[in-house]
């Protein structure tokens, strides 16, 4: 398969996600809920219209235009590492080693192996000749090319492991936003969509946010009441009313609306139904804590994106097919691969 027969195939993969009946849809999303109750048939539609998104001809023309991509006489044997955090989370890179050309090596998470496996059979049964390019081995002995994407914890070992092959490693990354004090309810409404999109659970989520000295959380409450119905799920309150004791036995300060806990953290990745916050003193200090932390911060929001290379309130969990994890560029780097 040439180039174009490859882009023709994921711009038709997209056309028949968004052609599926309503009968097929709930068919496939009952069948992942049941397997992991964190993908809920809201999170995993989310999930896959950002999949459509991507696979628009226009978007795919803008982001491959980027590239000189060679035609692969010799495709390499690419194993691929997923996370398995939010729905279809791994087929970002499932698009990049197929488009440029290599042979994918997949080991989907454990959490997430039945959509990963719709896709990929979905893709093949579009374009046949994909079939020998797609490979779900129990293990990875036969790839030349390793991506991985995992905690710290996991990334050590993946450095370790793979350190004499072309290896992409990726690691723990949290999204965080930044407040001024003049955000309105739309706003909050906005930076609420980024906090429990996927229960937040994505690398892209606001775990975090950065508010001026003496901040006022409680407009940001008020306007955010209408999210309350994510304590319904089941696994999102075990969360909540966990964390919440811990905090109340040990009588540590935070803030309190009955879904989502607010607690004064340093630190970056807060846990499940908790959001960390920080104060700066002036814009010289807010530049130099994120600074501090820029090997951390997968995505930075703002209201209407006023900060320095930051997204708008509500935009955190819909990026482009070009903004990669980590800010590493995974199509270069499977487009320089010999």
């Amino acid at each position: 398969m040439d180039l174009m027969q490859r882009k023709q195939a994921f711009v038709e993969l997209g056309n028949s996600l968004q052609q599926r009946t309503e009968e097929e849809k709930a068919a496939l999303y009952q069948q992942v809920y049941q397997h992991n109750t964190w993908f809920t048939p809201e999170s995993i539609e989310q999930a896959l219209e950002g999949i459509i998104r991507y696979l628009q001809p226009a978007q795919l023309e803008a982001w491959l235009s980027r590239y000189t991509l060679p035609e692969v006489k010799t495709p390499q044997k690419v194993g691929v590492v997923m996370a398995g955090n939010i729905p279809a989370v791994g087929f970002h890179d499932l698009l990049c080693v197929l488009i440029s050309g290599h042979t994918l090596l997949a080991k989907p998470s454990s959490q997430d192996q039945i959509l990963i496996s719709f896709l990929a059979k979905s893709l093949c049964e579009i374009a046949p000749a994909f079939s020998e390019y797609i490979h779900f081995p129990p293990l990875l002995k036969e790839a030349e090319v390793f991506i991985a994407t995992g905690s710290d914890n996991t990334a050590r070992y993946f450095e370790y492991y793979f350190r004499d092959k072309p290896h992409l490693i990726r690691k723990n990354r949290v999204g965080v936003g930044v407040m001024r004090g003049d955000e309105t309810a739309e706003d909050h409404q906005a930076l609420a969509q980024d906090i429990f999109t996927y229960f937040g659970l994505g690398c892209r989520n606001i775990a975090k946010v950065f508010v001026p000295a003496g901040y006022d959380f409680i407009p940001f409450y008020d306007a955010i009441a209408s999210f309350e119905p994510v304590t319904q799920h089941h696994k999102y309150r075990n969360n909540y009313d966990y964390n919440k004791a811990i905090y109340l036995v040990k009588k540590l300060t935070h803030l309190d609306n009955g879904f989502l806990l607010v607690r004064e953290e340093q630190a970056l990745a807060s846990p499940v139904a908790v959001l960390f916050y920080e104060t700066y003193l002036d814009q010289k200090d807010l530049a130099h804590k994120l600074a501090t932390q820029k090997d951390k911060l997968q995505c930075i929001v703002s209201k209407e994106g006023w900060y320095a290379d930051s997204l708008p309130f509500g935009k955190a969990q819909q990026p482009q097919v070009w903004e990669y994890a980590d800010q590493v560029d995974t199509l270069r780097f499977l487009s320089t691969l010999t």
